[in-house]
């Protein structure tokens, strides 16, 4: 018997009831294009629950309720809370099936963060984007937030957080991200501090951040850090977890290693299945 007419047939045994299979054994052809039906039903489901998240959603507790954070690709990530969704550095990987954004969270200009066509995609009329002035340039509509400012938009707060490089550069005198341009995040829902870091080096305003809960710290060369300098910034603002992202080629275990005895619990998860 062919594989396929084997795999009918178990599919036959598995989701049609006794009198249809008692059926099926006279009218075989017949079960199996109900059985193929079934199949195609299964996989589509299968399919709809792997374009919502390239990671498994996460769960934290907050005094408004729970948020789930939920990995995308490289710099995205999804939170909702309050049955409304924040989508962060909507850029690469497939957002078919994710939920529309109420409020879209962009810290650079460069394309592995801001992508015009990703964000159209899971935009809504009343859609709020946030970003630093340089993404404001060429994204018509972005609500500005410069380094340092905070704004409460109803149950969230967003804090413009620096972030920069101190050396690293495609050429002496230049840098990837010049201080002032782009901004990391600190979003505070229901008491809980998730800090998104962006595109930055191990910075003294990110050095000196308080009561951060969650955080995602990036670790890739040339443009951001090594994993001994990001574990050496976590170490130093002690957030509750950390979560390395953007850190494609990036050895996540000597991150861990690094930080291993120092009571923040390293979570490694896959930014790159999408």
């Amino acid at each position: 018997m062919p594989v396929w007419e084997r795999f009918a047939s178990s599919l036959i045994v598995l989701v049609l009831p006794e009198d249809v299979r008692a059926w099926s054994r006279s009218n075989r052809r017949t079960a199996y294009n109900s059985s193929m039906r079934i199949a195609t039903l299964l996989c589509a489901l299968s399919l709809t629950a792997a374009a919502y998240g390239a990671g498994k959603p996460e769960e934290f507790k907050t005094s408004a309720g729970t948020l789930t954070m939920t990995p995308i690709q490289h710099a995205g990530l999804m939170l909702q809370a309050g049955g409304q969704v924040v989508h962060i550095d909507p850029a690469q990987g497939s957002y078919d099936g994710l939920p529309p954004a109420d409020f879209v969270l962009i810290t650079d200009i460069h394309g592995d963060h801001l992508s015009a066509p990703t964000i159209a995609k899971i935009k809504k009329a009343s859609t709020v984007i946030i970003g630093p002035e340089a993404v404001a340039k060429s994204l018509t509509g972005t609500t500005i937030l410069h380094n340092g400012e905070t704004k409460t938009f109803g149950a969230w707060t967003i804090e413009a957080i620096p972030m920069y490089n101190l050396t690293r550069g495609p050429a002496p005198g230049q840098l990837y991200h010049d201080k002032g341009r782009g901004n990391g995040y600190v979003i505070t829902y229901g008491g809980l501090r998730m800090y998104v870091a962006g595109d930055t080096e191990n910075i003294p305003e990110m050095r000196a951040l308080k009561n951060i809960e969650v955080a995602f710290v990036p670790m890739n060369l040339p443009y951001t850090m090594t994993p001994e300098e990001a574990a050496a910034a976590v170490k130093a603002f002690k957030p509750k977890i950390v979560y390395p992202y953007h850190y494609q080629g990036t050895d996540l275990k000597t991150f861990e290693a690094a930080l291993k005895g120092s009571g923040i619990e390293v979570r490694l998860r896959d930014w790159y299945a999408r």
